[in-house]
């Protein structure tokens, strides 16, 4: 193999390296953004008190970001990269007004030690999901089955009122979306190896980016919202 042989090669892995860079930080500058939507409007609802004064506005908006992650989910293919941003920032938006909640319920202190707490699992974790060579398909089927229960079981307590199950709960939850977070960064680094070999176009893999976002984002607010039942100081009120 002659030298400019080797060397169009070694400049072709470079540029797909920097695509999968590239598409890596889109992703996480999209979670990054969310996040950063939702504390914002969390914070300004909060000392607006306007879920206080509009007591029916959180059904209207739990449904409403219901609808958004499932059109972003399942319509994405049919809807520009335009759109997709879009959906995803209003999401962002309507769960950080809906967030603001906890900080009626919990100390601002308790939620910001729960923050940095999640920050650091899902670090850690996240980092474990990109650097792994085990395959995490099965723990991920797993996980998501175990997330059903966890649903169902939450959604019993809400009659039972067991302050026992509610501890199991938060504990299960917080390990659901631990691994869940691991799965989920090596399904992006697939997608971004895909990217970096040409397999996904611009548009293509701007939506792609969009999802992964949305993907990592659920996993940081429901992680954060679990360490938070479990290691939260309620408000006296």
């Amino acid at each position: 193999m002659d030298e400019k042989t080797l060397r169009e090669i070694s400049q072709s892995n470079a540029g797909a390296a920097d695509r999968q860079r590239a598409f890596f930080n889109r992703v996480f500058g999209w979670m990054f953004a969310g996040l950063g939507v939702s504390a914002l409007l969390a914070y300004h609802t909060a000392k607006s008190g306007v879920l206080l004064k509009n007591p029916n506005l959180p059904i209207v908006l739990f449904f409403a970001t219901i609808a958004l992650v499932f059109i972003l989910s399942f319509a994405i293919n049919k809807m520009s990269a335009l759109v997709a941003t879009l959906c995803f920032v209003g999401y962002a938006a309507l769960n950080g007004v809906m967030l603001s909640s906890v900080l009626y319920v919990y100390t601002m202190s308790s939620v910001m030690q729960a923050f940095c707490a999640t920050a650091l699992m899902f670090g850690a974790t996240g980092l474990y999901g990109y650097v792994t060579r085990r395959d995490l398909t099965s723990v991920g089927s797993f996980l998501f089955m175990a997330l059903i229960g966890i649903i169902i079981a939450s959604l019993l307590n809400m009659f039972f009122r067991s302050g026992a199950l509610d501890f199991a709960i938060s504990i299960i939850g917080v390990i659901i979306f631990v691994g869940l977070t691991a799965y989920d960064v090596q399904k992006i680094k697939q997608l971004a190896f895909a990217h970096g070999e040409g397999a996904l176009d611009g548009e293509t893999a701007e939506k792609a980016s969009i999802l992964g976002a949305l993907t990592l984002y659920l996993d940081f607010i429901n992680l954060f919202l679990y360490v938070l039942r479990f290691l939260g100081n309620r408000n006296n009120r």
